[in-house]
């Protein structure tokens, strides 16, 4: 177990950490994970989405662990101190040794965070934007400068994975195809067949003790009734989102479970509310429309209360997820009591409509993945058939993630459904990536698909991210929850539950962050 002391330390305060290895059982014993999506990249620095990050984390460790409660742990850095405003220091763990031998010290930190940060993909931008400066003291001590205050700079450097300082410079094909893809981490890289599956072995030498599982198949099964059919009849041993009509099969299978948790994440729709002109909008008759709708707060509005999100939850979802409203549920830092909670009412919606100067709607069509989150493409469909309820005309189209997810995130899109997992459990972590304006030296909007850029949002998050005490940096957060919801730049959804199949004999805790990390999963297969 891992243990946190603070003490006043010369002014500021002192987070020290320490941690205790307590080694598992090392079987001989091979466990095989159904993952609900694909990883678009092995490379741990070339693009930011949950399948990526989970599957990284079984190679690669990062300087902080991020449990399953969103809380932060010692994991390559075995303790730290805040300097100063813009300097924290990291006492670096000692004995570590990389997949290859090669032992682990603050060049590889360096290396890492300055390859993340420096990325040409800038994906991760959202955690590394405010590292200026990363220096080592001296092998084991690094210090990383800020270029301000950063109150969640423990959580960026939860999503960094630590590689070799060898591998600085390798390119995404080195990290695909093995070389590069030597960690610290719990797994050794054996093989990776994109679109399939990753082959993992134990790391027998990781410093917190041997995994229980000698081999680990992350299979990459987006498909909701072949991931089943795999738990079913025995090829997997445990399956992420386990689709609501399998859930009766699975109680009453023999030998078999349903392991339920909640998550942070929040499913939305977005809108293209930059352009001019939108190229999915048309006229009724299909003749484009020489105005964009969704610049109007009215249609946007009228979006919303078109939505019937209780009856997409009961139905659609099964009861596997619960209405949203806001980047956070209640409780979350950051939410806000003044965001309304926008009711169903499809008459209200076509008023608006009407007075925003669409008195016949429009036509549209709304993109979305398929397989990524749960029951998505259902979702979109219920989604797509209540907007023609109020008069716009709406096609759906889906892709698989692979396709979908860049063009999403870079605007392609006039209506679309995104995602995001609150991982830190409060909303600086989602508004930076999702609502703040584009802006690539600052790092802000890497997943911004509709444009949204609020000077008023985007000035209250830069000054959230700056302060450091919770007490004032919570009243700003939920401004912008306030401005984001009640102006709908986006339009909440739901949250997602998490809801797993596995064998019986199979323990596992859910995480949050709907992580399924093989090295957190207990018992045993047959």
């Amino acid at each position: 177990m891992h243990s946190m002391t603070r003490r006043r330390f010369h002014g500021s305060v002192l987070a020290l950490v320490a941690a205790t290895a307590s080694p598992a059982f090392a079987q001989e014993a091979h466990l095989s994970i159904g993952m609900a999506a694909p990883i678009t990249s092995l490379d741990p620095h070339e693009d930011s989405n949950s399948p990526n990050n989970a599957a990284s984390r079984h190679i690669w460790d990062s300087l902080i662990n991020r449990g399953g409660s969103a809380e932060n742990k010692p994991q390559l850095a075995s303790e730290w101190e805040i300097v100063d405003d813009t300097h924290w220091r990291f006492k670096l763990r000692e004995g570590v040794t990389f997949h290859d031998g090669s032992a682990f010290d603050a060049e590889d930190v360096i290396a890492s965070l300055i390859r993340a940060r420096d990325k040409e993909s800038q994906a991760f931008a959202a955690y590394t934007r405010n590292i200026a400066e990363v220096t080592a003291e001296d092998p084991h001590t690094v210090v990383v400068e800020t270029t301000a205050p950063d109150p969640m700079i423990l959580n960026s450097l939860s999503r960094i994975r630590i590689i070799s300082s060898d591998y600085a410079e390798a390119g995404v094909a080195e990290f695909e195809n093995g070389p590069a893809a030597v960690g610290t981490g719990p797994f050794k890289l054996v093989s990776y067949t994109p679109g399939d599956r990753i082959e993992l072995e134990r790391n027998d030498d990781y410093f917190d003790g041997p995994s229980e599982w000698s081999k680990v198949t992350l299979r990459l099964v987006p498909d909701d009734g072949g991931r089943l059919a795999s738990l079913l009849a025995g090829d997997l041993d445990l399956i992420e989102n386990l689709p609501a009509e399998g859930v009766a099969r699975v109680e009453s299978g023999d030998g078999l479970e349903v392991i339920r948790g909640q998550s942070t994440r929040l499913v939305y729709l977005g809108m293209d509310v930059s352009r001019d002109v939108s190229p999915f909008v048309t006229a009724k008759d299909g003749t484009p429309l020489d105005s964009n709708p969704f610049k109007d707060a009215r249609v946007r509005k009228a979006l919303l209360m078109a939505m019937n999100r209780e009856a997409i939850v009961d139905r659609v979802m099964q009861k596997n997820g619960t209405v949203a409203h806001q980047y956070v549920a209640e409780g979350f830092f950051g939410h806000s009591d003044e965001v309304e909670n926008v009711a169903y009412d499809p008459e209200g919606a076509k008023a608006l409509l009407a007075e925003a100067g669409y008195p016949d709607g429009f036509g549209l069509t709304i993109h979305g993945p398929s397989g990524r989150y749960v029951n998505d493409s259902e979702v979109l469909q219920a989604a797509g058939q209540m907007l023609s309820r109020i008069g716009i005309d709406t096609k759906v189209e889906v892709m698989p993630w692979s396709v979908y997810s860049n063009n999403y995130s870079d605007g392609e899109y006039s209506l679309f459904l995104g995602s995001w997992g609150v991982n830190t459990g409060e909303v600086s972590n989602p508004a930076l990536a999702v609502v703040a304006g584009r802006d690539a030296d600052k790092g802000t909007g890497r997943y911004n698909g509709g444009g949204i850029n609020v000077t008023e949002i985007n000035d209250l998050l830069e000054q959230a991210t700056s302060t450091l005490d919770e007490a004032d940096r919570e009243p700003l957060l939920q401004q912008v929850s306030a401005l984001t919801f009640n102006d709908t730049w986006l339009l909440p959804m739901h949250y997602e539950n998490v809801v797993l199949g596995a064998k019986s004999s199979i323990e596992f805790t859910p995480r949050s962050d709907k992580y399924t990390l093989a090295y957190e999963v207990h018992g045993s297969v047959e």
